[in-house]
């Protein structure tokens, strides 16, 4: 009776964490479609300074709660400024290419972001792939390709913001997997305020009046994007990263929905095309890491992957 006690425990244990990484996920796909609508009327500095003051209201206590000094006594601080730059310039590219492209183009270069990690994983975490993941990520990178149109319409700015901003958020997760040690409470924190000081920056001579409407639409956008970092986090914790990995690609779907029913924006072939590319390669990637940490090391063929 214990043991079928414990194993029905542990199943509703995964189950809330895969249900707290699908409600992450459609936090963070609304708190896009919020930004997408507000950086329609006002500068990306604007919106980040008064997201950055929401996302404090979440931080806050969680900030009190571990000591404020705690923030400073972080390892390796050079990576901490790699990391908390990165994060920024994903956030800021983010915006600025979502305020001339459909919120589904711009979340399909997101999407590469898992392949883009796998990739970097080799390099920066010692993490040896075999040609079948590199394959994988060969193949996710000419979905990316086709995502962009092979045309004139590739070197466009808001393309190449999407493209530049998938990267940074990569990189920025690479560094945040390096430095694990590091509470999250202080990683968030750190980047918040990185982006609080650029979007000071950048809204220098761009400020604008607002309604208390659009005031409170950018409190929001910062309080939703931290809940769902906290509802995801919370799910890794419940759940194994295998199985909640692929749900990520959920924020494609709800892309698609929300862009549809906010902007009446419809994909296109080449965008369906390409997302459908890099979601099959970005799965493959999963299965085979999964498979390489679970099957015994017997059973591992000689390439290791």
């Amino acid at each position: 009776m214990t043991t079928k006690t414990g194993v029905a425990n542990a199943g509703n244990l995964i189950m809330t964490g895969v249900l707290l990484m699908l409600l992450g996920d459609l936090l963070f796909a609304l708190n896009d479609a919020m930004g997408k609508w507000l950086v329609a009327s006002f500068a990306v500095g604007q919106v980040l300074v008064i997201r950055s003051i929401g996302a404090f209201i979440v931080l806050g206590p969680m900030i009190l709660r571990q000591g404020p000094m705690a923030l400073f006594r972080v390892e390796q601080k050079g990576l901490q400024f790699i990391r908390v730059f990165m994060a920024t310039c994903d956030v800021a590219l983010f915006y600025a290419a979502v305020a001339y492209l459909p919120l589904a183009d711009v979340m399909t270069f997101y999407m590469a972001g898992p392949i883009y990690i796998a990739a970097l994983s080799h390099f920066f975490l010692g993490e040896k792939i075999g040609w079948r993941r590199w394959l994988a990520v060969l193949i996710g990178f000419a979905g990316v390709v086709i995502a962009l149109r092979p045309s004139m319409a590739m070197l466009s700015l808001p393309s190449l913001f999407g493209l530049a901003g998938s990267l940074a958020f990569a990189l920025s997760l690479v560094m945040s997997r390096y430095l694990r040690s590091t509470g999250d409470t202080t990683l968030v924190t750190w980047q918040t305020i990185a982006a609080l000081v650029t979007g000071i920056v950048l809204s220098v001579g761009h400020w604008q009046s607002a309604t208390l409407i659009d005031w409170s639409g950018m409190l929001l956008l910062g309080i939703v994007a931290s809940c769902a970092h906290l509802l995801i986090t919370r799910s890794l914790k419940l759940a194994p990263a295998s199985l909640l990995a692929p749900l990520q690609y959920t924020l494609l779907l709800w892309a698609i929905v929300l862009g549809y029913l906010f902007f009446n924006d419809i994909p296109d072939a080449q965008i369906i095309i390409g997302a459908a590319i890099i979601v099959v390669a970005g799965l493959f990637i999963f299965h085979r890491k999964n498979l390489k940490e679970t099957v015994p090391v017997e059973a591992v063929p000689p390439d290791g992957h």
